[in-house]
């Protein structure tokens, strides 16, 4: 079977962890902290929304407890770009961008998931989105940061077209096509992530005026 066929999802599911675990390591680095600290970060970075998602759809046990692979491969990451990173200081858009990439990558997986358990479209989405969000949102709670998913950033919206772009295709698409599918997707996400980061996209905020400002 080549990379195009059912495993493409499997690679695209590691390649995923390794960039959700560097941009773990990349959060982690601004707030100086140890090896330890480190691991920690990158590990729920990239396991995160994964493990949330398992758990709602009662997947268990837990895809990493199936397969400890995913553990040798984010501690490993976080080492290497630990290490790197000490002479090598990353600038942090390389933190933006190496997120956008990871959010498009588990939107497809988590999407992927759902459907393959047999779940109607609108849980794929939901978990599409859950799946490519929430690792973000602990990496960013642990490290003292708002959460992109609520701030004005376009964030967690391109994980939802993303998701949605990909159960209408492996609906519409004919069999065999789920790697053409997924990197489409993958597209919408990252491309939508990155316009709205590079002409500062953002969507419309719910703003309560107070009595003063009515008069």
């Amino acid at each position: 079977m080549t990379l195009f066929d059912v495993p493409f999802i499997y690679y695209l599911d590691i390649f995923g962890t390794i960039v959700f675990a560097i941009t773990g390591v990349l959060a982690a680095s601004e707030k100086r902290l140890d090896l330890f600290g480190i691991i920690v970060i990158g590990m729920v970075t990239a396991i995160g929304g994964g493990t949330i998602r398992d758990l709602v759809l009662g997947r268990t046990p837990v895809f990493w407890v199936v397969e400890p692979l995913y553990v040798w491969i984010i501690v490993s990451t976080t080492v290497v770009t630990f290490v790197v990173a000490r002479f090598h200081p990353f600038p942090r858009r390389t933190l933006l961008v190496s997120d956008a990439v990871g959010l498009g990558v588990f939107t497809v997986i988590g999407a992927k998931v759902a459907l393959n358990l047999g779940h109607p479209p609108v849980i794929a989405v939901m978990m599409g989105i859950m799946t490519g969000v929430f690792g973000g949102v602990v990496r960013d709670v642990l490290t003292g940061e708002i959460p992109m998913i609520f701030r004005k950033e376009i964030y967690a919206t391109a994980a939802m077209a993303g998701a949605v772009v990909f159960v209408n295709l492996q609906w519409f698409m004919p069999s065999g096509m789920e790697a053409i599918n997924a990197i489409i997707t993958m597209i919408v996400v990252i491309g939508l992530r990155l316009a709205a980061i590079h002409w500062h996209l953002q969507l419309p905020v719910f703003l309560l005026s107070t009595p003063s400002e009515r008069k």
